[in-house]
């Protein structure tokens, strides 16, 4: 879906929306519509839709008003990207291909106007490539949101927004792709294909290279499948003369846990067991298409967790990159395997200053939180409240959790370095503890278990069920209040 801007005296779209904040219908509305609008018990609430009919000059106009809320709301930006993605929602499969948003008069500044749009174009994205028996009614008919009469500097704010849903949507494809058609491998290629042209540096290690590097953590839970494992390593080097930030992610492509083996009811929900991963590919996306002024390192550890007859067993002990070696109790904690090794590698390969890693790491995490926040773990309280501040400015929230050599003794492993799990309770936590004995001193570091966030059974704000993108908004966001300021 494009978002392309129109002066108001040009034509209009047959179908145009009239943002109404709440209790303030427009005076202006023909009365049948007013009384029909009150009939209907519209009155301005955030996300509300009232849709009416016209007899133009050029024919019949479809007249749509989507609720803003209140003009003073606290979660005033929250409010009109669910006004826009409301909009969508409604008229995305229902014969109109171009929806107009009519600005003029509606009191809203660039920022508050580019929300809007951001919302609408969020909420419309779809991956149907695979569904090849639908009915026009079910296809998506939406192809353009024209702006009419926006606020000035709407237009060029809109730009570093429409990047950053780039990166949103890139997220959103590689968790749902099936994990047939995204894998370690095709992962790579796929970054590799939306990032051309762009100015990032990309590396790739392969297992022979990992296997070199000493990498036996990651390859552990890798030998178990017939994919290959990678590490996908990009840079954005738009800023000099500064240490750079490390954003790191689990790329589990599909998780059936290994030897320790999932359940079979809802295993197919594993492949968005990469959504750590996708997100740091999506942000670094958005940073490129939006030329951000920072230096940052997107990695992705990607592998697949398979149970074969070359797979690691409970009780095999392995040797990290970091030299430090793990008893693994549960080859379903592997997403912290796979980590360990992605940051060792990071650390000795750029030194950044600060690491912030992101992974579908624990259920632990979603009994803690449900599906609302993210739970955040850190070595450094400035990067804890930047990060939450970050996550309340762009709608992917956290909430941080204690860690501390309570929490750490309970991966004390009678025969190695460390086990891979604690025991039952506290399980989020002593996740983290086990990636910050890789993190080196003196880096400020922070670990987001996106367990509950990467996937929703329902829709939400900007999206409908499936991947959320959670992340690439959070990241982003960090990057341009912290890094760019």
């Amino acid at each position: 879906m494009n978002v392309v801007f129109r002066p108001a005296a040009q034509a209009r779209p047959r179908l145009v929306a009239t943002l109404v904040p709440q209790g303030a219908f427009p005076a202006q509305a023909d009365a049948v519509v007013r009384d029909g609008a009150a009939a209907a018990r519209f009155t301005g609430k955030t996300g509300q839709v009232f849709e009416a009919f016209a007899q133009g000059a050029d024919g019949l106009q479809r007249l749509a008003f989507a609720g803003i809320g209140d003009v003073g709301a606290a979660d005033r930006r929250s409010a009109l990207e669910r006004a826009g993605a409301a909009l969508t929602a409604k008229y995305l499969t229902s014969g109109e291909t171009a929806l107009g948003i009519d600005f003029t008069g509606s009191g809203l500044s660039a920022d508050e106007a580019v929300a809007v749009l951001f919302g609408a174009l969020l909420r419309g994205w779809r991956l149907d490539v695979y569904r090849t028996k639908l009915t026009d009614e079910q296809k998506p008919s939406l192809a353009e949101i024209v702006v009419i009469g926006a606020p000035d500097g709407t237009e060029s704010a809109w730009q570093a927004e429409a990047a950053l849903a780039e990166g949103v949507a890139f997220t959103r494809e590689l968790v749902t792709e099936p994990a047939n058609v995204i894998y370690p491998e095709s992962f790579v290629a796929r970054a590799q294909e939306r990032l051309a042209g762009l100015g990032v540096e990309i590396r790739v290690l392969d297992k022979a290279e990992m296997t070199a590097l000493g990498m036996g953590a990651l390859l552990g839970v890798a030998q178990g499948s017939v994919r290959e494992p990678r590490i996908l390593a990009m840079r954005w080097k738009g800023k000099a003369g500064t240490k750079p930030t490390a954003f790191v992610g689990k790329g589990v492509t599909f998780d059936t846990g290994g030897i320790s083996i999932k359940p079979a009811a809802g295993m197919e929900d594993m492949k968005w067991d990469m959504g750590g991963a996708a997100a740091v590919a999506g942000t670094m996306l958005a940073l490129a298409k939006r030329k951000a002024e920072a230096d940052v390192i997107g990695v992705c550890g990607l592998v697949e967790n398979m149970p074969d007859g070359n797979a690691q067993r409970p009780g095999d002990v392995v040797t990290s990159m970091s030299g430090q070696t793990i008893e693994v109790i549960n080859t379903d904690a592997e997403g912290r395997l796979v980590l360990c090794d992605a940051l060792t590698w990071v650390q000795k390969e750029y030194s950044p200053a600060t690491i912030v890693d992101l992974a579908t790491l624990t259920g632990a995490m979603i009994i803690s939180l449900g599906h609302e926040h993210a739970g955040l773990f850190a070595n450094d309280d400035l990067l804890a409240s930047q990060l939450d501040a970050a996550g309340k400015a762009s709608g992917d929230k956290l909430w941080r959790f204690p860690i501390g050599p309570a929490y750490d003794k309970l991966i004390d492993s009678p025969i190695a370095d460390m086990k891979n799990v604690g025991p039952r309770y506290g399980g989020s936590i002593t996740a983290a503890q086990f990636i910050q004995r890789f993190v080196d001193k003196g880096v400020a570091w922070a670990h987001l278990d996106i367990a509950g966030t990467v996937w929703a059974d329902k829709p939400g704000a900007t999206w409908d069920k499936g991947a959320t993108g959670f992340g690439v908004r959070l990241l982003d966001r960090y990057v341009r209040d912290v890094l760019e300021a």
